[in-house]
């Protein structure tokens, strides 16, 4: 039995550049892990690869991520043993944490380790991309420019660890829908893109935050306005909804600035807070 963490991560930025021929989107996106987690405990004696999770809307057969993950592993180094995977979720389901896509990568990671690192990080992210366009992220676990559809990942290390206040409306956003409903015409991100990425500065949370989804899960969820709004009242440098939806981050100066807006918001407005911070 051996027993992981499995991270959430943020969009501090996230443009989307148009469609692909294959259906999904090319993007770019500053994606950093946070230290909100889900535990996962792996029992390598068993025959099958099997996965149980505490939380009920999320799969618990071979639907499951961290079960395709398991399974593409064990393919891919012709592996006849099996695992079962028990994951105990505290990262908020469908709410643009990447709580699955973590789920999987770290299986991944995991089971590489057990039987003896026979695949290279660039070889498990080859295979995590079949798994869905965050998962190769999460095979890396650091701050990172994400482009094409998830696949191309440039490490960033010029991020510091701020606290950050996350905010999770009681509401599950489909990734599918806010893409279907994303208006190219009308994505604003691209010019700070330019200044960011093409000038090659340091990212600064007052002024870069973008996200192009956010207006799309918006229309939908009205509280994300509201939550923003609250975050920047309370002290955050700045506010984002993370991917599509519809959690809501707050970045803080420090963590007595985050402490604070934790104790107003939590107590009066009766939202899902958590106290996190970026891991860099």
């Amino acid at each position: 039995m051996i027993n992981v963490v499995s991270p959430a991560k943020i969009n501090l930025f996230l443009a989307v550049t148009g469609k692909r021929p294959d259906g999904y989107h090319n993007i770019v996106s500053l994606m950093c892990p946070i230290a909100l987690y889900d535990e996962i405990a792996m029992d390598f004696n068993g025959n099958h690869i099997q996965v149980v999770c505490n939380h009920p809307d999320v799969p618990q057969d071979e639907t499951n991520l961290a079960a395709r993950a398991a399974i593409e592993y064990c393919r891919r180094v012709n592996n006849r043993h099996g695992v079962s995977i028990r994951i105990d979720k505290r990262i908020p389901v469908a709410a643009g944490l990447g709580g699955g896509s973590s789920n999987a990568a770290t299986v991944l990671l995991a089971m590489n380790r057990y039987h003896g690192n026979l695949l290279s990080p660039r070889e498990l992210a080859e295979m995590a991309i079949a798994l869905g366009s965050d998962v190769p992220f999460f095979i890396y676990q650091k701050p990172a420019i994400v482009t094409g559809k998830g696949e191309q990942i440039e490490i960033y290390d010029r991020l510091s660890s701020f606290p950050v206040l996350l905010i999770c409306p009681s509401v599950s956003v489909s990734t599918q829908m806010v893409y279907a409903n994303l208006n190219l015409g009308l994505t604003k991100c691209e010019q700070k893109l330019k200044k960011f990425l093409l000038n090659d500065c340091q990212f600064d949370i007052r002024y870069g935050l973008c996200n192009d989804l956010e207006t799309v899960t918006g229309s939908m969820v009205p509280e994300i306005g509201q939550i923003k709004q609250l975050l920047i009242l309370n002290g955050a440098l700045g506010s984002l909804m993370s991917g599509s939806g519809p959690s809501v981050f707050g970045v803080f100066p420090d963590d007595q600035a985050m402490s604070l807006a934790y104790r107003s918001i939590s107590d009066d407005f009766g939202y899902s807070c958590f106290m996190t911070r970026l891991l860099v």
